[in-house]
């Protein structure tokens, strides 16, 4: 394990050294996006005005969620892996943190689930979608919060949770 995690830092300082000093703009915006506001808009948007996958969408999508909030929670309380920015002295991350531990990160837990139920249902967006969610988990490696297996771990929670999902509802 030590390895891995020897690795997981070094990738870790590589990815932000690139971004320090530089305006972070698009890193934050990338990141804002999976914030989870724009995925309730758009499930309610295709519910209302996408008759043919609209509502099973919506369906597959609460559940989705609401599989993966708690054992996501459960998941962050068991490993309580601190953060790239608590853990080292004189490092600043570039964003507030939204919680206390990094394993899974979040975002990309949420931005993958997304990305993955987006694609079932619509593929014609899947290069797109998934392409936004690695960009989101990259993101938050960049702004300092969270490791690359961070993002691995989330990316591969949000897919497990979707298959899930999925496979009850659709």
């Amino acid at each position: 394990m030590n390895i891995i995690t020897r690795y997981d830092t070094q990738l870790f300082h590589w990815l932000y050294g690139k971004v320090t000093k530089r305006n972070c703009a698009w890193v934050r915006l990338a990141s804002k996006t999976g914030d989870g506001h724009l995925y309730l808009v758009l499930a309610i948007l295709l519910w209302a005005f996408e008759p043919t996958h609209g509502v099973i969408f919506l369906y597959t999508g609460l559940l989705a969620y609401g599989l993966e909030l708690p054992l996501f929670i459960i998941l962050k309380k068991s490993f309580k892996r601190q953060r790239p920015c608590d853990f080292f002295n004189h490092f600043n991350a570039f964003v507030e943190p939204s919680d206390k531990f990094s394993l899974p990160s979040g975002h990309t837990t949420a931005a993958f689930l997304m990305a993955s139920l987006l694609a079932y249902f619509y593929p014609s967006v899947t290069v797109f979608v998934y392409l936004w969610a690695s960009t989101v988990g990259v993101s938050r490696v960049l702004l300092g919060v969270h490791y690359p297996t961070d993002i691995i771990a989330g990316a591969l929670l949000g897919l497990t949770i979707s298959v899930l999902s999925i496979n009850i509802l659709a």
